[in-house]
């Protein structure tokens, strides 16, 4: 196989660079909202810091497989490991397509019902507990003590 068909094969480098692709994106969003307003910190400032991150590490994770060198023996995919990377991407998806509509309250509990559950096997009364407590801790910090507004559901919670 010939050095950039190595290269395509290569996880690390795809997802770096998928990665970087997104990260880039973020920046580029992040930076046409308010970095730093009077009260602080302002909309721009977690997504521009979390995407330069992102770019940051992605170049970091494909320089690492580039100096490396490419292996051609590959370990055989763990496809379950695949699957409970896929459940926790569609998860944070749906649940911040939800959050608008249920607010963050039900939409983050139900991302961490579904990510104890479903990912981590944890049985159902142990990951409804966990995620009720998770919830609550999240709302105690950012609506309680940082006193930042979070989405609000049609229960008003």
């Amino acid at each position: 196989m010939s050095r950039l068909g190595s290269i395509v094969r290569d996880g690390d480098i795809v997802s770096g660079a998928l990665l970087a692709a997104l990260g880039t994106y973020i920046i580029s969003r992040a930076s046409t909202w308010d970095y730093m307003t009077a009260n602080g910190p302002g909309p721009g400032f977690f997504p521009l810091w979390y995407g330069i991150c992102i770019v940051a590490l992605s170049l970091a994770l494909v320089g690492h497989a580039l100096f490396k060198g490419i292996s051609e023996t590959h370990e055989p995919i763990d496809w379950r490991g695949v699957g409970r990377a896929i459940v926790t991407w569609l998860a944070f998806v749906i649940a911040t397509a939800l959050m608008p509509f249920l607010g963050f309250v039900i939409a983050f509990t139900l991302l961490c019902l579904c990510l104890i559950h479903i990912v981590f096997r944890q049985p159902l009364l142990r990951a409804i507990v966990a995620s009720v407590a998770i919830t609550a801790v999240f709302k105690l910090i950012f609506v309680v003590l940082l006193q930042l507004d979070l989405p609000i559901g049609p229960l008003g919670i």
